[in-house]
């Protein structure tokens, strides 16, 4: 029966949880096992020069180019909306009072701000076969 030999390979399982297995070999197995193994040649010492002289072969990527500068309505917009929160933040935490307008006014610099990136997004892929896979 297919349970019977389940239950006793789960007992085996359970029964040797955390055994280790013994790796040392036998003091008689250590000269055989190294007649065995094909004589490897022995590498010389590399010198720093020719360390040096290795690395210099490995490939540099190129520097990355510049991050474009945002427009002046775009970074308003980000602003609004990464700045608007941070302000409303640093005045809950530090319990400064503000007021009502200011809060309002906040509140709007964020919609307002999260609004403007969203209409200004473009509404279909820079080249129609582009899928954005890059190489």
């Amino acid at each position: 029966m297919q349970r019977d030999s389940d239950d006793d390979a789960w007992r085996a399982i359970v029964d040797n949880y955390g055994a280790r297995a013994d790796l040392e070999p036998e003091p008689g197995d250590l000269p055989q096992q190294r007649h065995e193994l094909p004589d490897l040649p022995d590498e010389p010492d590399e010198t720093p020069a020719e360390a040096a002289a290795r690395d210099e072969d490995r490939f540099v990527p190129p520097a990355p180019p510049p991050v474009p500068r945002a427009t002046p309505d775009r970074f308003a917009a980000w602003l609004g909306l990464f700045g608007a929160p941070a302000v409303l933040l640093a005045a809950l935490v530090l319990n400064l009072p503000l007021p009502g307008w200011a809060g309002y006014l906040l509140v709007a610099a964020f919609v307002g701000g999260f609004g403007y990136l969203v209409v200004q997004m473009p509404r279909g892929p820079r080249d129609p076969g582009d899928d954005g896979a890059r190489l």
